[in-house]
């Protein structure tokens, strides 16, 4: 019955769509029909509005999903838990005196210095490389495939890498294993306050290398071979070829692959949830709102934490875009 039910909203979502299309390109040619006197300034009005009303629905529906979101959320956090006492400021006040918001704010700076960075220069060191060799697409595949795995199963597998047993017993996890083997004591890694910020950055690296490494390896074979012959001639060593003539020409897509990655960091969260929970000093902002959200029940301080993050997250997106349409140009 479930099945039937599915197939039926299909076939009736399809039918609706080729409907609205087909019934308001015909009310399109009725109004500006292209015959007549007025035949060209007919065409030109008709050409200018049927994009906008096949993007218009889907426009609209965005608008809704995004927009709405924004607004509730501003609205929120100004009520209370239940989101509907109004507290004014009080929450913004909160906020401005929490420890632990003021931790997730240190860790999520923390993350945003290293994780984009580290991210961006292995990805650039292995395009560099992997063009260079006859196995260069099999170590791409092997680089990338991380990316077609969930932020949950790469920390479930980052997880094991890390386990930790009491010291006599036979250590599972791999860091550990290579650690008693050298005679030393294992260690419980992502306890350590602060130094377990960077154990699960490194999952996070191990991911979004791959995608940094797609775009740049990209970029990369976009560069005029005259350039590179002219300083091959100049007698330019390999590293310097590297280091001031192909670098510097793709440094607009270098500044777009690291906000991207800037963007995903500002919104972390799953890695954290499924590693420490925010335990041990590894907070971030996206699982302390989730905890208040989720765990709380307050409406309000999660709406506030959550705008917080927007309004870190927008200023590089907008510059992001800026920066991706000046290199499609």
């Amino acid at each position: 019955m479930k099945l039937v039910q599915a197939v039926l909203v299909m076939v009736l979502g399809v039918a609706a769509c080729f409907g609205y299309f087909w019934g308001s390109n015909r009310l399109l040619d009725v109004i500006y029909p292209p015959r007549g006197s007025r035949v060209a300034e007919n065409i030109n009005a008709a050409n200018g509005i049927r994009p906008w009303l096949f993007l218009g629905p889907a426009v609209v529906i965005l608008g809704i999903y995004l927009v709405y979101p924004v607004i509730n959320s501003i609205v929120l956090s100004f009520h209370g838990p239940s989101g509907e006492t109004w507290v004014g400021g009080a929450n913004y006040a909160w906020l401005a005196k929490d420890a632990a918001f003021r931790e997730s704010m240190r860790n999520n700076i923390l993350w945003l210095i290293v994780v984009p960075a580290a991210a961006t220069f292995f990805g650039l060191i292995a395009a560099a490389l992997t063009d260079r060799i006859g196995w260069g697409n099999v170590a791409k595949s092997l680089i990338f495939m991380p990316m077609a795995i969930s932020f949950v199963g790469a920390s479930v597998i980052w997880k094991f890498i890390y386990d930790y047993r009491a010291e006599g017993s036979d250590q599972i996890g791999i860091l550990n294993a290579i650690v008693t083997f050298f005679g030393a004591e294992p260690q419980a890694w992502i306890t350590i306050p602060f130094w377990n910020n960077f154990f699960l950055m490194v999952i996070l690296i191990w991911i979004q290398t791959g995608f940094a490494m797609v775009i740049l390896s990209a970029a990369l074979r976009g560069i005029p071979e005259e350039t590179i012959e002219a300083a091959i001639i100049d007698g330019a060593s390999p590293f310097q070829i590297f280091y001031k003539i192909k670098v510097p020409q793709i440094w607009g897509t270098i500044a777009v692959v690291w906000t991207t990655i800037t963007i995903l960091v500002l919104k972390v969260f799953d890695i954290v949830l499924a590693m420490t929970n925010g335990q041990w000093g590894s907070q971030v902002l996206a699982n302390y709102m989730f905890d208040w959200m989720f765990r709380g029940l307050d409406f309000g301080r999660a709406s506030t934490i959550a705008l917080v993050i927007m309004a870190m997250v927008t200023p590089i997106m907008v510059w992001n875009i800026r920066e991706a349409r000046k290199d499609m140009k």
